[in-house]
């Protein structure tokens, strides 16, 4: 099952960052490297807008499922970041690249991972399906009680 702690903040864009709650953002992990190379034949790096109003006629189009980058940790560990959301790639966060520390001390900010436009007419449909931050931490607070 795919990893499903991350926050998405929508205001007609939407900017994927992680959750408090994803395991790379808990005590002990340090991130060593991002990756947008998704597979051979596909890099977000790739993705390309143009213009004052960001084009995204030659943006890659996202669907729930579509991998955005890898991010691993010093532990081995390897984690999938996924879009969650339908819509066109804007932009990915390539300061993440070489400073991926960005993810942990700033993961609402500056260590966003990506930027998607979801379709017009779907962007309300969006947001009803996401948590509210309240909503969210009670599925963490269960989560870790039924772990203990």
């Amino acid at each position: 099952r795919p990893q499903r702690d991350n926050c998405i903040s929508c205001c007609r864009i939407c900017v994927i960052t992680l959750a408090e709650a994803h395991p790379l953002l808990q005590n002990g992990k340090t991130i060593t490297s991002v990756n947008y190379q998704i597979s051979p034949n596909c890099s977000r790096l790739q993705n390309k807008v143009s213009g004052k109003s960001k084009r995204v006629r030659l943006s890659q189009f996202l669907t729930e499922l579509a991998p955005l980058c890898r991010i691993s940790s010093s532990d081995g560990e390897e984690y999938t970041i996924y879009s969650c959301i339908r819509g066109r790639l804007i932009e990915v966060n390539e300061n993440i690249l070489s400073n991926p520390a960005l993810l942990q001390e700033k993961p609402s900010t500056e260590g966003y991972i990506a930027v998607v436009l979801p379709k017009f007419e779907e962007s309300k449909s969006v947001t009803q399906g996401l948590l509210t931050q309240k909503e969210y931490e009670e599925v963490v607070l269960k989560r870790s009680n039924s772990s203990s």
